[in-house]
């Protein structure tokens, strides 16, 4: 059984659909294994388009969210014609920082072939960290994030 991640388990999700193309795979087939941090941006900014905190919601409030901190734990392999499925689960946290966490699936089988996360934090239009939640980020979680 697979362990349960994050601290809360009624976290937002969303799940995005990827085809590999050619263009993903290595010389043996299968996805190299760098395009499975691009899979998880993809599933982060379908998160972000279906929950209304892309990253232009961000920008156009005054802030960007670099990445951190990212981990990638990779189970089986992804090859060339599979269909992916990006499991993206928003993790509340109380600090301003933004953390994702990824369960990538192959469609065909439902077999879990990677798992990560990533920690981004805010920075105001000068660049400087944001040490307090911005508003528009608070406002965002108390329209979508349901305590418990």
């Amino acid at each position: 059984m697979r362990k349960q991640r994050g601290k809360n388990r009624a976290a937002l999700v969303h799940r995005h659909r990827i085809d590999v193309r050619f263009s993903e795979v290595d010389s043996m087939n299968i996805v190299w294994h760098g395009n499975y941090v691009k899979f998880f941006e993809d599933g982060r900014e379908a998160f972000g388009r279906h929950y209304g905190i892309g990253y232009l919601d961000i920008y156009n409030s005054g802030y960007t969210a670099p990445v951190v901190e990212l981990q990638c734990s990779y189970i089986q392999p992804l090859k060339y014609g599979d269909t992916a499925i990006v499991e993206t689960r928003f993790i509340n946290l109380p600090s301003a920082k933004v953390r994702f966490e990824y369960d990538i699936f192959r469609e065909s089988d439902n077999a879990l072939v990677a798992t990560g996360f990533s920690l981004q934090v805010f920075l105001d239009s000068e660049g400087n960290l944001e040490w307090n939640n911005p508003e528009f980020y608070l406002n965002w979680k108390k329209e979508w994030i349901k305590e418990e």
